[in-house]
């Protein structure tokens, strides 16, 4: 179980690594936030002449996204093979210090313990293995929607297992490993170099350079050489969101990704079962809990 904030997070954030695992035969499950209300049309082609989005003002553009998005992000679950998508039912709250911030509706203004139970009844719900959600470290991009999702899946995590809380929300299930995702020094890099041997120019500026790398923390590499594809496609899905033309998404191929960096990274936050060897990388989300190795951590 992958949790987001947004509709189009799935599609740049881990979609390869949860595509590789759908590929394998294990079960996938998507849980999106909020309904990406806020987000702008990001893709100048379709204000064009015969396009949806020709003539809109800002309220019709906005109204029309609204409906657009849900079909964007049901293609590009299908794209990437999850089983089963849930909507957490919050509003998007907009970028930091926006007026959408103090929406009633926002998922920034709800009560933390009404967020976290709605996840704590899909985990008992779907019983996942792996729960992934963002990082606790997030100062490069503070938006108020995937802070609140790391604070709600962590306590989900917790939550779900323990027997004293809601029983009404189901049956009690310990997930096995946490998962955050993780902000690449490295990966900006290689991939910052193949466009500039590419094309002579890359969209990362000084401005990506000075946000906090997090290579150190990786405790979990995926190879996810042969599900690039995922990504292109959920992008592509996302066509409301993303530029087809803009280098940041599409300036390398699945073929020159892979080369440049082969892998999706992870951290392993928090483990139930036993732990790989100290020091060693993981190279398996599924790491100790797979048939007969499973082993409860004393």
């Amino acid at each position: 179980m992958t949790v987001h904030a947004h509709p189009d997070d799935e599609a740049s954030k881990g979609a390869p690594t949860l595509a590789r695992y759908s590929a394998e035969g294990c079960t996938t499950v998507l849980v999106c936030c909020t309904g990406g209300e806020e987000g702008d049309l990001q893709n100048p082609a379709l204000r064009l002449p015969g396009q949806p989005f020709h003539g809109l003002d800002s309220v019709g553009e906005r109204q029309l996204l609204a409906q657009v998005r849900p079909q964007e992000l049901a293609q590009s679950a299908a794209v990437i093979g999850f089983d089963h998508v849930e909507m957490l039912g919050f509003r998007d709250s907009g970028m930091p210090d926006s007026e959408a911030n103090t929406h009633p509706e926002s998922f920034h203004m709800a009560p933390i313990d009404e967020a976290v139970d709605r996840l704590v009844a899909l985990v008992r719900t779907h019983r996942p293995d792996v729960l992934i959600t963002y990082g606790d470290e997030q100062s490069g991009y503070p938006h108020p929607d995937h802070l609140r999702v790391h604070e709600i899946s962590v306590l989900a995590y917790d939550r779900a297992a323990d027997p004293l809380h809601r029983p009404d929300l189901g049956s009690v299930h310990e997930v096995s490993k946490l998962y955050y995702s993780v902000w690449s020094r490295d990966r900006m890099l290689a991939v910052h170099e193949a466009l500039l041997a590419k094309h002579g120019r890359s969209p990362f500026d000084e401005g990506w350079f000075e946000r906090p790398g997090h290579d150190d923390r990786i405790t979990t590499r995926i190879d996810v050489t042969d599900f690039l594809w995922a990504r292109t496609g959920a992008l592509r899905a996302h066509a409301t969101q993303v530029d087809p033309e803009e280098l940041f998404w599409f300036g390398l191929d699945e073929a020159e990704l892979a080369i440049a960096y082969p892998t999706e990274d992870w951290v392993l936050a928090a483990s139930r079962v036993k732990p790989a060897e100290v020091g060693a990388i993981e190279h398996d989300l599924l790491a100790g809990t797979r048939w007969e190795n499973v082993s409860r951590a004393s």
